[in-house]
């Protein structure tokens, strides 16, 4: 299972590309993010594989805390 609690990002420290985002993916699941031009897409795929961190909140997969 994926989770994502609260989790934000910002690059200038005032534009955030991604705020207070939270969901819940299941194991086995297919999920997809839809959304136009700078919505943070790929910069939310980019925290849960660890590229980039996260400024605020947190991202379990299976229970274990990927930013420690």
């Amino acid at each position: 299972m994926i989770e994502i609690t609260n989790v934000s990002k910002s690059y200038n420290g005032s534009t955030y590309a991604v705020k207070d985002l939270s969901l819940s993916v299941p194991s086995g699941e297919i999920f997809g993010f839809l959304g136009p031009n700078g919505a943070g897409k790929s910069t939310t795929i980019k925290m849960i594989t660890g590229i980039h961190g996260v400024d605020k909140g947190t991202i379990t997969i299976n229970g274990i805390d990927i930013m420690k």
